[in-house]
């Protein structure tokens, strides 16, 4: 593993320990040149997991896309980055858990709802106004008056 300071290829683990990622361990690094101390992230290859879109379209599923759509709907809101890193984490572990490397975006949307709705209320909302279309105040309503059930 290079030194991402000085370059060096000589650098020894000084901790290895479980990450709270499924599948990965988290290592502490030191530069035997340089002396100074990075963290790595070793991860098991697993297989691509492909969306298919509304319209057919197939692109791979990106986890930085999943998590931009946790923090949006999130944005303001008492949610610590802990709590959405676990609920992206959560999400991304159901679905390569499934029997298929195809997933359609709505069986995530449906996953990432539920779990903002455990999160926070509001949240919820914001992310269900676009996950469901919302077209106007009426589909908020009746939306809000679901979750107080």
């Amino acid at each position: 593993m290079k030194c991402p300071f000085c370059g060096a290829e000589d650098t020894k683990v000084t901790d290895s320990r479980d990450s709270s990622e499924a599948f990965e361990i988290r290592r502490r690094r030191e530069c035997e040149k340089c002396e100074k101390r990075f963290t790595t992230y070793e991860r098991i290859e697993t297989h691509p997991l492909v969306v298919i879109k509304k319209d057919g379209r197939r692109e791979s599923f990106l986890k930085e896309k999943l998590m931009s759509g946790i923090t949006k709907s999130c944005q303001k809101r008492d949610v610590s980055v802990e709590k959405m890193e676990e609920a992206g984490r959560d999400i991304e572990n159901t679905l390569r858990n499934e029997d298929t490397y195809e997933i359609p975006s709505s069986k995530i949307g449906e996953l990432v709802a539920r779990k903002l709705k455990a999160l926070d209320k509001v949240a919820y909302i914001r992310f269900a106004s676009i996950y469901k279309d919302f077209e106007d105040v009426a589909d908020f309503e009746k939306e809000i008056k679901s979750i107080k059930k």
